[in-house]
């Protein structure tokens, strides 16, 4: 049987890299994002392209109507798109803050919505929701995205439970540092956003911590084999931590008090 997979956030890093392993594993492979145009390596690739915008309704729908058309079938989801919007709470618009939660987990949400129905009547499906080391710990100016990936954690665990008569699993992806463009988007709203406040001096030092930790981050195809497990995979795990040094951030998390952590955390920031 063909099964077919949808993936968001297509354009570039760990979306991009994914849909590519699973089109070579045999799957027919739905691409979305809002740049086309940085999707023609994957029409090379065999991957079909879709224009979405996940804070878009009509384009979702527009998105899974063409997949079911054509396909007649999703098997998996991916919800791969998001961003990290970082600033010293204080100083984020909540326009902003309102903005990364439309995209991280209300557009995760929803498209997820749109695809339940036809999994139920397939009885089978799965559903991979890209988190972070960042649902499981916080840091300074990352209030916002923090905050998003907590709810995916929590949305992702309640989800499961729900679905499990269905034959639908729900794995949650939990990444390191991993050398894509999320970083310097995240690095370039901080600056601009805390840089020149009364927490200019830690922002500007967080900066440079970002910077570090990109030298020392995983590639996005270590990220992407990951995620091409947890699809073919039997029986998956609930979650999988990967990639720049997310088993020992987390198990660091697990073992160090709230007060100890942060001085850790701080500690990075000098």
């Amino acid at each position: 049987m063909n099964r077919v997979a949808l993936i968001t956030g297509a354009s570039s890093g760990i979306g991009m890299e994914t849909a590519k392993l699973l089109a070579k594993q045999g799957y027919t492979v739905y691409g979305a994002a809002r740049r086309m145009e940085k999707m023609q390596e994957l029409k090379l690739a065999g991957i079909k392209l879709l224009a979405m915008d996940v804070t878009d309704e009509v384009s979702m729908i527009s998105g899974i109507n063409e997949v079911l058309k054509t396909e007649g079938r999703i098997d998996v989801l991916l919800n791969n798109a998001g961003y990290g919007s970082y600033g010293a709470l204080e100083d984020v618009p909540l326009s902003e803050a309102r903005y990364q939660f439309e995209v991280n987990i209300f557009g995760m949400a929803r498209l997820t919505q749109l695809v339940l129905p036809h999994m139920r009547a397939q009885r089978s499906g799965r559903i991979i929701n890209i988190s972070s080391i960042g649902g499981k710990l916080g840091e300074p100016h990352g209030a916002w995205y923090h905050a998003t990936k907590y709810a995916v954690e929590g949305l992702s665990d309640s989800l499961r439970m729900e679905l499990k008569e269905f034959g639908i699993d729900v794995v949650i992806i939990e990444p390191g540092a991993i050398i894509t463009e999320w970083a310097g988007i995240a690095r370039e709203h901080m600056l601009k956003t805390s840089g020149n406040t009364a927490y200019g001096e830690l922002t500007r030092k967080h900066a440079k911590m970002f910077e570090n930790a990109d030298k020392m981050g995983s590639k996005p195809i270590v990220v992407a084999k990951t995620i091409v497990k947890a699809i073919t995979t039997r029986r998956p795990k609930t979650r999988y931590a990967t990639g720049g040094g997310a088993k020992a951030i987390l198990f660091a998390r697990r073992i160090l008090s709230d007060r100890m952590f942060d001085k850790v955390m701080l500690s990075l920031m000098k």
